[in-house]
């Protein structure tokens, strides 16, 4: 069997619906052999985030050098990079590795509204990482912070994907769950550009969606999807595991990330 390989670059989430354990979750839902770096430990639930700790950037470095140098990496997802220090770090071993495919998600704020990146470690994401990025998927407030530039509708999100192109993005996926008229994604890599429909889904379970949804993405781009079929594929199945309504936690609860195994 030709098991694919994802590493995950990312914080840990104690409360298991976001971060590492989201990505590893939804690794294994893809059917592809997970794989991670931690480089922040934090203390959350699905209520708030209390605590951050982030690793040495040398141990991150050991990390990804530890995986790189043994097993075949098919694609990688980054989440949460607090500081300049791990940013650097990072973008150092990409550049000397050079995955495959890296999808991007520049975590900024969690859903309890607790600031995951600091404040001088923004432009370090943008200069290190985005040149990087094979996809950067951004939410609004992400898209906004990263630009400049505030986006309130269809040709905002349009504007914003051409500035992070510009920025060395290869392709960008703005997410449209926090617009006002509708919840649709755009994906646009500088030629063409995917509308990709979104719908409200009543309840609580929002944790974790975007790490699910990146990760899906690189699991899906490693078992051989195009960029427009693997990002569809993968909004489909954070669908569906926040419709499952996963009872969890008496805040913004998990996705269930084995919705269509159980």
């Amino acid at each position: 069997m030709d098991l694919k390989h994802v590493l995950t670059i990312a914080g840990s989430d104690s409360g298991g619906g976001a971060g590492i354990q989201a990505d590893l979750k939804t690794m294994a839902a893809h059917r592809v052999f997970g794989m991670s770096v931690i480089v922040a430990v934090t203390a959350q639930n699905t209520q708030m985030v209390s605590a951050v700790h982030d690793l040495p950037p040398a141990i991150v470095r050991a990390q990804i050098d530890a995986v790189f140098s043994d097993i075949r990496v098919d694609a990688v997802k980054i989440g949460m990079l607090s500081s300049q220090g791990i940013i650097q770090a990072v973008a150092e071993c990409l550049r000397h590795w050079r995955p495959v495919f890296t999808v991007l998600d520049p975590v900024m704020i969690s859903k309890s509204g607790c600031a995951l990146l600091q404040p001088d470690a923004v432009a370090a994401l943008r200069k290190e990482l985005l040149p990087l990025a094979d996809l950067l998927t951004p939410n609004i407030p992400e898209a906004e912070e990263l630009t400049g530039e505030k986006i309130q509708d269809r040709s905002g999100m349009r504007k914003a994907a051409e500035a992070l192109l510009k920025a060395g993005a290869k392709a960008v996926l703005i997410k449209g769950g926090h617009c006002s008229d509708h919840a649709d994604d755009l994906l646009f890599d500088g030629w063409q550009e995917f509308w990709l429909k979104g719908e409200r889904i009543p309840g609580r379970n929002t944790h974790g969606t975007g790490c699910t949804l990146s990760s899906a993405i690189a699991a899906n781009i490693a078992n051989g999807c195009d960029l427009a079929t693997a990002c569809a594929q993968a909004k489909e199945y954070v669908r569906r595991a926040m419709a499952a309504g996963l009872d969890v936690g008496q805040g913004c609860g998990p996705l269930h990330h084995f919705v269509d195994w159980y």
